[in-house]
């Protein structure tokens, strides 16, 4: 089975005209009349998820909004959508494949089934083979090629397999094994593997290499160079290889042929996708650096909020609503870009994570049925963790012309108390928030005294939404709990505009093209270029420039 076809276009269902039209009405509304109008509005629209608590009072919305948007979500099937996904339908329509993330942190003895087949023992099996794996490196009993142990770990991934290990990695360092250093390499600008390695011993370093065919050009050119590395720093040892690197690829062949022992390769399926695989083996280097029992329980928040986008009535499901908001924000109000806020600096690299999770996912031009699209998809996400970002990009979002709405990210509890530092953090949280939806008219600015002439660039015109996520402290489940929760916001927003979340063929032309392109670069006579005339300058110029032309 493949998706559920849309009953008819988008912008023709009933929901989305009484939308347009509501908007028409409600465009001039502020936050301040709609807060002065309801005076429980900041506790009334607020929902609480497993360790989640979502307040999405300030965003520019009545009720009527609301009850219009969940209409939407019905119109558009997101229910028969979600049970397509869970049941393991081929909802991937463009490649063919099912979307089953979900079975890489189902608890052991559910089922959850791919052609006939219930793919979760599967997936247990790997994640005890990894479990082993990292105790022995945590542990010290695995060694290097001299005798070593490991005291230094190096994921070699891009996208998927560099964004969610190193997040995680940074988000849950609080609960690393200090003993052991993590280092992430992605790019395949040489600097970065270079700096990487700069200051380890090959004899007590492990590589992580992970590609799913043993093929991505980025990695790979890393992973070559990383062995070159290795065997030159011991002493030529080709066998080397076999106790200093580790392959998460399903290539056997590919694996072998390059050194590393087949029953140290940790294989996951073609029914994950890169951006959405921390959960599978890609996950290795998370789990060797905070061990398997948090691993687990990483593993158990995703799950949990799984659950909840599974069972709960769309007017209470978190992710559903925040879908809805992002569509509210961006087909109605007009929002282009969405400013993701962490204050909490282990999550400094989450706004990150989130711009594969989310542009890759609904960064589409054309529906399931290959139809261009007549409204717009995909807002871009950005964001910096708080409070630096006060101090750069927040001018534009208070006092700019562009409508930003924002998502802070806030934990009652540090995990490092440090004097004032927490309260101080919240209160800017707060602060921000409050800021942002009700600013500062011109008469309270020429109450304070502030001479004429100043009074405009003094004024916050405010009703700018947000929303404001927190939970207790940043735990490893709490960190399932919110990747899960954007995961399937993206789902609802994908599902709604009718476009297949799940492929990104956008990737693919550059990666070809530069595949043509290396040959003319590194032949040395001259080639015979057919490109635009852009291209072939540039070609040109390069090769002139190498050759010290």
């Amino acid at each position: 089975m493949t998706m559920p076809a849309s009953p008819r276009p988008l912008t023709q269902r009933a929901a989305w005209k009484a939308l347009a039209a509501h908007h028409g009405e409600v465009r001039g509304l502020h936050l301040r009349t709609l807060f002065a109008e309801d005076p429980d509005r900041g506790e009334r629209l607020t929902l609480t998820a497993g360790d989640l608590f979502l307040d999405y009072s300030k965003h520019r919305l009545t009720d009527r909004t609301l009850q219009l948007l969940l209409r939407l979500a019905e119109e558009s099937e997101l229910g028969a959508r979600i049970q397509a996904m869970f049941r393991g339908d081929r909802i991937n329509a463009t490649e063919g494949r099912s979307v089953l993330h979900v079975a890489l942190r189902a608890p052991k003895g559910s089922t959850l089934r791919v052609d006939g087949e219930d793919v979760v023992p599967e997936v247990q099996t790997v994640l005890e083979k990894m479990a082993t794996f990292s105790k022995q490196v945590r542990s010290g009993q695995w060694k290097g090629h001299t005798g070593k142990p490991i005291r230094n770990v190096v994921n070699l991934g891009i996208g998927g397999s560099d964004l969610g290990p190193v997040m995680a990695f940074e988000a849950l360092k609080h609960y690393s094994d200090r003993h052991l250093d993590f280092r992430f390499v992605s790019n395949l600008d040489g600097s970065d593997f270079l700096e990487a390695t700069r200051d380890l011993d090959p004899a007590e370093t492990l590589f992580i290499v992970a590609s799913k065919t043993f093929s991505t050009l980025e990695t790979m050119t890393n992973a070559q160079t990383a062995r070159d590395w290795l065997i030159r720093g011991l002493g030529g040892e080709a066998l080397a290889v076999a106790r200093h690197f580790v392959a998460v690829s399903t290539n056997s062949e590919k694996v072998s042929s390059f050194g590393i022992d087949p029953a140290n390769m940790f294989g996951f399926w073609d029914w994950v996708g890169g951006r959405y695989s921390m959960g599978s083996a890609i996950g290795l280097s998370t789990m060797l650096a905070i061990g398997p029992d948090h691993f687990r329980s990483l593993l158990g928040g995703f799950h949990r909020m799984d659950e909840h986008f599974r069972t709960a009535p769309f007017a209470k499901n978190m992710p559903v609503l925040m879908g809805l908001l992002a569509i509210w924000n961006t087909n109605f109000l007009g929002a282009e870009t969405l400013a993701v806020l962490p204050y909490e600096q282990y999550l400094k690299r989450f706004p990150a994570y989130l711009q594969q999770l989310t542009m890759e996912s609904n960064g589409k031009r054309v529906t399931l049925e290959g139809q261009p699209v007549d409204y717009q998809t995909g807002p871009v996400y950005w964001g910096e963790p708080g409070t630096n970002g006060q101090h750069s990009f927040y001018q534009l979002i208070h006092q700019g012309t562009r409508l930003i709405p924002c998502d802070f990210i806030a934990f009652d509890h540090p995990l490092v108390p440090l004097g004032r530092h927490h309260d101080l953090l919240l209160a800017n949280v707060f602060a921000q928030a409050k800021a942002l939806a009700f600013g500062k008219t011109a008469e309270e600015v020429r109450t304070e005294g502030t001479p004429e002439p100043l009074v405009p660039h003094r004024v916050f015109e405010g009703n700018r939404p947000s929303s404001v996520l927190m939970a207790g402290r940043l735990t490893p489940e709490v960190l399932g709990q919110l990747i899960a929760l954007y995961e399937h916001s993206v789902f609802t927003q994908g599902a709604i505009w009718n476009i297949d979340s799940f492929d990104q063929w956008g990737v693919e032309l550059g990666k070809a093209l530069a595949q043509a392109i290396v040959p003319e670069l590194e032949s040395d006579p001259d080639p015979r270029l057919d490109h635009d005339s852009s291209t072939n300058h540039l070609i040109r110029r390069y090769r002139r420039s190498k050759r010290g032309l």
